[in-house]
């Protein structure tokens, strides 16, 4: 708070695994502030994760980092307009779930920055003397490179980038969880299970017996079965929908998940379909056109894009890949 109360600017990075704190801390540090008239924008790499944060936004969103980012990219914001004065005007900064994301993002930010508060002097301050506070844990899910191998993605965190030079590390350990009012029965679970987690991260985990699913007709059948009991009749229900998941190895296994869901689920199904049309003007020649067949493009699926075929019915959630209009739900 100091630092901030100073304004003599400052890069921290807050280290800490799940249930140490981060999230009771940003609420902290944004309410202080604000409750004195200061701005503080509060980002995270994920929509998920942005949802925790008072008034949070995806960094992507709030900042305008262009998709790909790039190691040359800055914000596309522009001097004069009002995102830019927002940026002048901000106190602090609160970038959760930091590790996840590539490093040329926080460079960008870095870049426009500097650019904003005219900083002659950017080598020995980074972020334009603003004070900018990172979050996460090194232990979960790290930017996603395409078919990189393991030295592309530690070469691609924060932790990799030249900003880290400026970057003050501090470390949060104790479990809060633990502190409330629980029984002992309750403290022991949670402390096992926290263990559990630290020990998952750190590759200590020797998967037993019990957790291995071996006797099975249909694996898909019995895993939603098991994580989402009777969601024929609950698929309504929010609350029982966000306290629990399958996380799969492939977008394929994904595919599988929720076509089998949706086929147990009743009602009348609707059926959305991709364009798979040329653009002839387009195209440099005939050949080029005929071989890019309708056939072709229904089966063609990817990463990042819907697959030809959306199938869907009513009341079953539905998952935008990407923000088309925030403040109207999209």
């Amino acid at each position: 708070m100091s630092v901030v109360n100073k304004q003599v600017g400052g890069m921290f990075f807050l280290y800490g695994y799940r249930g140490t704190g981060k999230t009771f801390m940003w609420k902290t540090l944004s309410d202080t502030l604000r409750s004195k008239g200061d701005i503080v924008l509060t980002v995270a790499s994920s929509g998920i994760a942005s949802l925790l944060l008072p008034n949070g936004r995806t960094a992507h969103s709030k900042f305008v980092i262009l998709v790909p980012t790039l190691e040359n990219s800055t914000c596309n914001i522009h001097q004069g307009i009002e995102q830019a004065r927002l940026l002048k005007a901000t106190k602090l900064i609160i970038w959760d779930e930091a590790p996840m994301a590539h490093k040329y993002c926080f460079e960008a930010l870095d870049k426009t920055l500097n650019d904003f508060m005219l900083m002659s002097n950017s080598d020995s301050v980074p972020f334009g003397g603003k004070v900018v506070v990172f979050g996460g844990d090194f232990k979960q899910i790290f930017p996603i490179i395409t078919r990189g191998s393991r030295s592309d993605i530690v070469n691609a965190t924060i932790n990799a980038s030249y900003l880290w030079d400026y970057c003050t590390v501090l470390k949060l350990t104790k479990k809060m969880h633990l502190q409330s009012n629980l029984t002992i029965t309750n403290a022991q679970e949670i402390k096992r299970f926290s263990q559990w987690l630290i020990d998952v991260g750190e590759g200590k985990l020797e998967i037993s017996n019990e957790l291995l699913i071996k006797n099975f007709n249909d694996h898909i059948e019995l895993i939603v079965g098991h994580t989402y009991p009777y969601i024929q009749h609950n698929y309504k229900d929010e609350e029982f929908l966000k306290s629990r998941a399958i996380l799969a190895s492939t977008n394929e296994i994904v595919d599988q998940i929720n076509d089998y869901i949706l086929n147990i689920i009743s009602g009348d199904e609707k059926e959305y379909l991709s364009c798979d049309s040329i653009d002839i003007t387009d195209v440099a020649s005939s050949e080029s056109h005929e071989a890019v067949t309708p056939e072709f493009l229904h089966s063609f699926k990817t990463s990042g894009m819907p697959n030809h075929k959306i199938r869907i019915k009513i009341g079953t959630p539905i998952m935008l890949i990407q923000n088309l209009d925030q403040v109207e739900g999209l």
